[in-house]
């Protein structure tokens, strides 16, 4: 927990991601990365130099999973959670039919994510991106957009006013499953029926097959990343 929390407040310090008196929410899909980064925020406010207010929210597509877990370790916490239900599901799989569902769906749930955002008074939103996804995204928008580019660490949305942070992108994908398994942290499945059959998944299956015979490969594209720099991606201290 300790390392974890280190690793998080320097990628937060590099990046400049949280200020005095930040009004943070969290976003929760259910899946162990969001709510590993809960545990370590909602822990770190008892050490790091500015204080900050924290809430939690999780966007209900309609796929009908209970959030109640969630709800119960955010009280222990000491975190406000709120369920915003929506009929994203229905919509994209039952009415319009989908092909590809995965990208009108991230779209929406962004949109749903924002408006919580706005109607509670909150500007400032932390996403459970890691390690492994920033690796995974920049291989994805080369290899199936034939362009060079990856989400930030900090991305200021002028249309909404939100700022997005992702204070654990030092943190590799199975540090944080390793975390959340030690911990007992409650899951809420994944009821997607796509879920495991994406373009994401084609890239982290390839990854893997790759590091067989380069195994510092994603330290190394990770690396170039900040390097490059790409956009927003130069450590800031």
């Amino acid at each position: 927990m300790q390392k974890m929390m280190g690793m998080v407040r320097r990628c937060v310090d590099d990046y400049q991601m949280i200020a005095p008196q930040d009004k943070i929410a969290v976003g929760l899909s259910g899946g162990k990365d969001s709510i590993a980064l809960l545990a370590l925020l909602a822990a770190m406010r008892e050490y790091y130099p500015h204080s900050y207010e924290l809430t939690a929210i999780s966007i209900d597509l309609g796929f009908g999973m209970d959030f109640s877990p969630i709800e119960r370790q955010c009280e222990i916490w000491g975190v406000p959670f709120k369920v915003v239900k929506t009929e994203i599901a229905p919509i994209i799989f039952d009415y319009r039919k989908e092909k590809n569902p995965c990208s009108m769906c991230a779209k929406m749930r962004r949109g749903a994510l924002n408006q919580a955002l706005l109607d509670q008074g909150f500007s400032k939103i932390a996403l459970g991106h890691h390690y492994d996804d920033a690796v995974e995204t920049f291989l994805m928008n080369l290899l199936y957009e034939g362009r060079i580019g990856c989400f930030q660490p900090v991305t200021y949305l002028d249309r909404t006013g939100v700022t997005q942070i992702r204070p654990m992108m030092y943190l590799s994908e199975k540090t944080i499953s390793n975390f959340v398994e030690r911990e007992g942290l409650p899951i809420v499945h994944n009821r997607c029926p796509v879920d495991k059959r994406t373009k994401r998944q084609e890239t982290k299956d390839l990854i893997l097959r790759l590091q067989e015979q380069y195994p510092d490969l994603k330290n190394r594209i990770f690396g170039a990343m900040q390097r490059l720099p790409l956009p927003e991606w130069e450590v800031l201290r």
